[in-house]
């Protein structure tokens, strides 16, 4: 089940990744090194207190989860039970990492509750709009449509955790992506089944969903843990996109399923798991280091775009500018809005400089500073 992957030799070295371990998530996780994992998604039971089964309006039975993994005496019991798993994956995921957990309308409002009074801090709630769900036969209700994602790190304070916010768009035809996720549950040839034709798990999650999470939220060769793994769907996408994976899974039936699924999966590798990153992706450079660099000198002249304003450069890296609002001196962000009486200014992109005879914004020489930082 092992693939490749350019990876740091610590992250390569450990002898866990891209395996199942069969055992109760809680007490496995204590195998983890602490601060190891980049990316937890969890799809914990739903808790969905079936009394009776449940039939179509032509009397055949419907195929619910009626497990025992599901089955917990009362509310108290479900969420001491979803407090001691938040925190085995907090303890393993990373200051930088994140955490997706998805339920139903029975526990993901208890999840949440538990989620913060444990102070992770709540990203964005994802909504999964299903294009085919079960309908509604009893006719009490509305139709259980969708399902609901919570998207979490591990405290207020996290501020370098991995969000892939360009190539979503791209993904998306150059628009934002939304909160809101169309797509079909499992059926067909993607669900997995027995040899006598039964579901081999009862809320086996689309690939596509997976996908989605993975590629908005992780790199390549990053490391994701899936704690209650089923039939390996996160296994199998982690694989696919370049990105190693952890399950835990007590379900021996499930485990093989899952491993002869993942052996199948041919990984993508090289330039083509690249994703587009964006000028909020790039390391910070300060207007400083274009004087360090010696591609800016001090009592060099920038100019507006139009060469209407003139700004003096400082040692300091500061601007000095008399224009017909009076005199200026501050960063190329502040002056640049005191010469038009704006509040705010991009100041990489408003002042220019004549370089080798190009005119061009500071912005291009921030480029070449960055180009030179390497990868």
């Amino acid at each position: 089940m092992r693939f490749e992957a350019v990876q740091r030799n610590e992250v390569t070295a450990n002898p866990l990744l891209d395996t199942i371990l069969q055992g109760d998530c809680i007490s496995t996780l204590e195998r983890l090194p602490a601060n190891s994992v980049d990316l937890v998604f969890a799809d914990p039971p739903y808790n969905l207190q079936l009394a009776g089964d449940l039939h179509r309006p032509d009397q055949s039975k419907v195929d619910a989860v009626d497990d025992e993994w599901d089955r917990f005496a009362d509310f108290a019991t479900y969420d001491a039970f979803t407090r001691a798993w938040l925190l085995a994956c907090r303890r393993v995921l990373k200051p930088t990492g994140t955490l997706w957990v998805i339920g139903s309308y029975h526990n993901i409002f208890r999840v949440g509750a538990i989620l913060q009074d444990l102070g992770f801090w709540v990203l964005n709630d994802i909504v999964w709009r299903k294009t085919n769900p079960m309908p509604n036969f009893r006719g009490r209700r509305f139709a259980n449509a969708h399902e609901t994602l919570i998207w979490a790190a591990p405290q207020q304070s996290a501020k370098q955790y991995t969000f892939n916010y360009d190539a979503l768009k791209a993904f998306n035809d150059d628009l934002q992506m939304r909160s809101d996720w169309v797509l079909p549950i499992c059926t067909g040839e993607e669900r997995l089944k027995d040899e006598a034709g039964q579901k081999v798990h009862p809320t086996q999650k689309p690939e596509s969903l997976l996908y989605r999470v993975l590629l908005s939220t992780t790199r390549p060769g990053q490391v994701v843990l899936d704690p209650f793994f089923g039939t390996g769907t996160t296994g199998a996408v982690a694989k696919k996109l370049g990105r190693h994976f952890i399950g835990v899974e007590r379900d021996s039936t499930y485990i093989e399923a899952a491993r002869k699924r993942i052996d199948a999966v041919v990984p993508a590798s090289g330039a083509v798991l690249k994703v587009v990153e964006g000028k909020r992706a790039a390391p910070r450079v300060p207007f400083g280091s274009l004087l360090e660099a010696g591609l800016i000198a001090v009592g060099d002249t920038l100019t507006d775009p139009k060469k209407k304003h003139k700004a003096t450069v400082r040692a300091d890296g500061s601007l000095v500018c008399e224009s017909g609002r009076g005199s200026h001196e501050g960063s190329i962000h502040r002056v640049g809005a005191a010469v038009q009486g704006l509040e705010a200014c991009n100041g990489w992109t408003f002042w220019h400089t004549e370089t080798g005879g190009a005119f061009q914004p500071i912005d291009a020489l921030r480029e070449e500073v960055r180009r030179g930082m390497g990868p």
